[in-house]
């Protein structure tokens, strides 16, 4: 098995990536390697710096950076070198089995899409993030940012997509969907969710509990919530502020320590040709360390090969 990880991504890059890289490196078997891809001296210094002297965490080259608030498209363009674009292009080469970086969302959707490709019969791919439930384990959110806006038909699909996540990542067996909606009887919601529940509720291959209110993110109601990509994305940082607010309060408690954005590590992308994982842009060392071990059980599950036989019957 082999990693690839974005050195340069992150706002505490390169060194808490490193730093990272090393702790994935410590506490996965010894079979899989980790290449980080950045600036080369850079980052031999500061493996140095660790007195690593291993082989697993090898350095991979890589000349240019795309910074967080660099347009996606242009900056993939623009600069063929960075850790992004090349990280891409050993995943799509099939040379690692994986790649992550808490660098440009906007590039890490692009740079998927642009390079391994969205698995055909995919709409559109998916940003998922899990969410800790109250009796234990977690469930799939998605779409947390890829696309604010969604056709009912891309919600639908949400559905299947998440499915396959809980199923495969979160041995979840027949995972219970549930839309994200104003209400729970079946005539409410706006233009796009009202026909998303008909759309979700004619669908055999899942199974669609019906619509779920933002009171039910948190129970085990449903094990996939579907939603677009703003309504994800607000649930995902409120949940993430209800961690900080508790920490400032100094308030700890085992459920609530599972807001914490360390505890998982990112956010895969899915939906694409290929094991793509996005972190948290304020990633720490311990955050990078679960990104890695998420990256490598999609890679183990191989969820993509998953998406391709589903939506190629």
């Amino acid at each position: 098995m082999k990693i690839a990880l974005d050195a340069m991504g992150g706002d505490f890059a390169p060194e808490a990536v490193v730093e990272g890289a090393l702790l994935a490196a410590e506490t996965l078997t010894d079979e899989i390697e980790i290449f980080l891809i950045g600036d080369e001296d850079t980052v031999h210094s500061l493996l140095q710096k660790h007195h690593y002297t291993g082989s697993r965490v090898q350095v991979v080259h890589a000349s240019q950076v795309i910074g967080m608030g660099e347009h996606p498209t242009k900056a993939l363009t623009q600069k063929p070198d960075s850790s992004i674009a090349v990280g891409y292009g050993l995943l799509a080469s099939k040379k690692v089995d994986a790649f992550c970086s808490a660098g440009n969302t906007g590039a890490m959707l692009v740079g998927a899409v642009f390079s391994v490709k969205q698995v055909e019969g995919i709409l559109r791919p998916a940003l998922a993030s899990f969410i800790p439930k109250l009796s234990g384990g977690y469930g799939v959110l998605l779409d947390v940012g890829a696309i604010a806006d969604c056709k009912p038909e891309i919600l639908e699909q949400f559905g299947e997509i998440g499915s396959i996540c809980a199923e495969y990542l979160l041995d979840i067996e027949k995972p219970r969907v549930g839309l994200m909606n104003l209400g729970e009887e079946e005539g409410k919601g706006t233009m796009v969710t009202q026909p998303a529940h008909k759309l979700l509720k004619e669908n055999k291959s899942i199974h669609f509990i019906g619509n779920i209110e933002g009171r039910d993110v948190f129970n085990d109601k449903a094990d996939v919530i579907v939603c677009d990509g703003f309504t994800g994305n607000v649930i995902l940082k409120m949940a993430e502020s209800i961690y900080d607010i508790l920490r400032e309060k100094n308030f700890r408690d085992p459920f609530f320590d599972r807001f914490n954005y360390e505890a998982v590590g990112g956010s895969p992308v899915l939906g694409v040709n290929g094991n793509a994982v996005i972190g948290h842009g304020v990633s720490s060392p311990t955050a990078i360390c679960n990104m890695v071990h998420l990256a490598n059980k999609m890679a183990e599950s191989h969820i993509a090969d998953k998406f391709r036989k589903y939506f190629s019957a």
